[in-house]
């Protein structure tokens, strides 16, 4: 898959089948229409495209929002070459571009790219304000020469599957059936930084991760998870997400402890799979209950990703 960052540089006389969507979290729903555009194109001898938008629209329309990906910036890239789409356009979403039409905005796209068709969700909308509709954007394909074919969405259990499913599971700490929508583990990536070093001195030494801060969080509390390190080695772990309530913490964050494993962690960039939530996030008495109790989570993280 090439990846541009213009449409000036994803320019082609190819007949393409194009998508466009933000494609937070590279769920099914995402995988199922970009597999169907691949083999649209791959049918009319063609180019496959996806064009999408850097930040998330939504952080620039409703910036009180922040946590809005369901995937890192990696892994969403891996996953959309993985599905044999040619090319990847990645448009800086500013006010300027939040002001164009839906027609302004796909002249634009239609001089530099030769759209054969535009394939998008059913409840597709783009351009100011969301006014272009499909029939709208099926009048201005008609102007410029592109059909529009909707696609119908992948149902799981009767309904849709969309980011705002995740997200709501997520925030209920649901993260064993994140998987059943996702396609994948829910994952949480970052470098491993110096935080305070509690767990090192109750005997729980954890890696704190500087994630994203645009990335969505499971509900806080104690999770059993997979911890892939730099080198692709997979290792069991426990993980902390909350605000520590014992020492009064009151920022987030993001703590695993690897289980049976030792060595230097600092400055590597860890991927953390979410299997199972063990607890929520609770205020113990002292440092003997926090200690007592972690052990408990550790054996009872261990039991469940053995049983995997």
């Amino acid at each position: 898959m090439q990846c541009y960052r213009s449409l000036d540089q994803a320019a082609t006389a190819t007949p393409t089948i194009l998508t466009i969507g933000k494609f937070n979290g590279m769920h099914l729903g995402h995988h199922y229409l970009l597999e169907q555009v691949v083999q649209r194109a791959r049918a009319i001898g063609g180019l496959s495209m996806a064009l999408t938008f850097e930040p998330h629209p939504t952080l620039v329309l409703q910036p009180e929002i922040e946590r809005v990906y369901l995937a890192p910036e990696r892994e969403r890239l891996e996953l959309m070459a993985a599905t044999g789409l040619d090319r990847l356009v990645i448009l800086t979403y500013d006010d300027a571009l939040r002001r164009l039409s839906a027609e302004a905005f796909m002249t634009q796209v239609c001089r530099a790219i030769h759209v054969a068709e535009l394939w998008v969700g059913p409840d597709f909308r783009m351009g100011y304000r969301a006014q272009g509709t499909l029939p709208v954007l099926t009048a201005i394909g008609e102007r410029l020469g592109f059909a529009v074919h909707p696609v119908p969405p992948l149902l799981i259990d009767g309904a849709p599957v969309s980011a705002t499913r995740i997200r709501e599971l997520l925030h209920a700490g649901r993260v064993a059936e994140v998987p059943r929508l996702l396609g994948r583990p829910f994952t949480l990536e970052g470098e491993v930084v110096r935080g305070d070093q509690r767990g090192r001195t109750i005997g729980f030494p954890t890696a704190n991760l500087a994630v994203d801060r645009h990335m969505v969080l499971p509900a806080d509390g104690v999770y059993a998870c997979m911890v892939r390190l730099p080198n692709g080695e997979q290792q069991p772990a426990v993980t902390n997400v909350g605000v520590r309530p014992t020492f009064g913490t009151l920022a987030r964050t993001v703590e695993a402890h690897l289980l049976d494993w030792s060595g230097e962690l600092y400055g590597q960039t860890l991927r953390v799979a979410f299997v199972e939530r063990i607890r929520g996030e609770q205020r113990f008495s002292g440092i003997e209950a926090l200690r007592a109790q972690i052990a408990r989570d550790a054996d009872q993280a261990r039991a469940l990703l053995r049983c995997r």
